[in-house]
């Protein structure tokens, strides 16, 4: 094998790059070009853990991470393929290949960030990786200098009881909490363009509280709502109808007091719960 490396210069903090690398949904996304579909079933990357690379098929190869170091490297060691959904033992071909390197190092500097990959590459795929890596790594700069984070949920039920539920003021009250610790006592909503919507949230226990805020800047009912929080922040909020119910992606600019990790769990959080009570009302 022989290590190919490929670079790029990113306009963004090494915090940015780093979650678009790693983060669940981010990760298909940039993925997609060496496989539609693409994904990697992992332990949140821990290193010794084990991670399956697979197509939607179930195909793919079986590696160990190697490495994570936060902000700064992720190493993975490929050991074997996989078929079907397993891994399977090694035949005379992945022997070749085993103990292959998969290396990423970041660097920021005055808020851009240097991308590296180095991998080890079996000469017979070093067009395709040649070919496809380059693209991948666009794919990064492009999501990490337009940054958001992403949720997504599927509802089991129709488009019309999702919108319904979703932005009538009194069932919002009902689902609009993170956790059984907190509650959201009152909620106003003016769906309309440049209509504002209030929810107040509070602990249960009265110690703390806050209200979320903002304007609607685009509708489209059934599918698509955007708006403005009053700090700025844009969000932007999509609802697919599919052969099992309603895929709602949920996009939102981050904050800078809380980490993405903790911003991305307590926003799906509230997903999660708005998915409980519909199905389960």
């Amino acid at each position: 094998m022989k290590v190919r490396e490929y670079k790029i210069e990113i306009n963004a903090n090494a915090q940015k790059v780093w979650f678009v690398l790693w983060d669940n949904y981010n990760y298909k996304q940039w993925t997609n070009v060496f496989h539609e579909g693409s994904n990697a079933v992992t332990d949140n990357w821990k290193e010794g853990s084990k991670v399956h690379f697979l197509t939607p098929e179930g195909k793919g190869m079986y590696s160990i991470v190697s490495l994570n170091k936060p902000l700064e490297k992720m190493e993975f060691t490929h050991i074997g393929n996989i078929s079907d959904f397993k891994e399977l033992p090694l035949d005379e071909e992945a022997k070749e290949w085993s103990g292959g390197k998969e290396r990423y190092s970041i660097s920021e500097n005055n808020g851009v960030t240097t991308l590296v990959v180095a991998v080890d590459v079996y000469e017979k795929y070093m067009d395709y990786f040649d070919g496809v890596f380059p693209t991948a790594l666009k794919k990064v700069k492009t999501m990490a200098e337009n940054f958001y984070i992403t949720i997504q949920v599927n509802i089991k039920t129709k488009p019309n009881e999702v919108w319904e539920k979703w932005n009538n003021a009194d069932d919002i009250t009902k689902w609009c909490t993170a956790t059984e610790t907190w509650h959201t006592p009152s909620a106003s909503n003016d769906l309309r363009l440049g209509g504002l919507y209030q929810y107040r949230m509070e602990a249960k226990d009265g110690s703390m509280g806050f209200d979320f805020e903002g304007t609607y800047t685009a509708i489209e009912v059934n599918h698509i709502i955007e708006y403005t929080i009053i700090d700025g922040r844009k969000v932007k909020i999509k609802f697919e109808e599919q052969d099992n119910g309603v895929l709602i992606t949920e996009s939102f600019e981050p904050e800078s007091m809380n980490s993405f990790d903790l911003q991305r769990d307590g926003w799906q959080s509230i997903l999660n719960n708005f998915k409980k009570y519909v199905e389960h009302e």
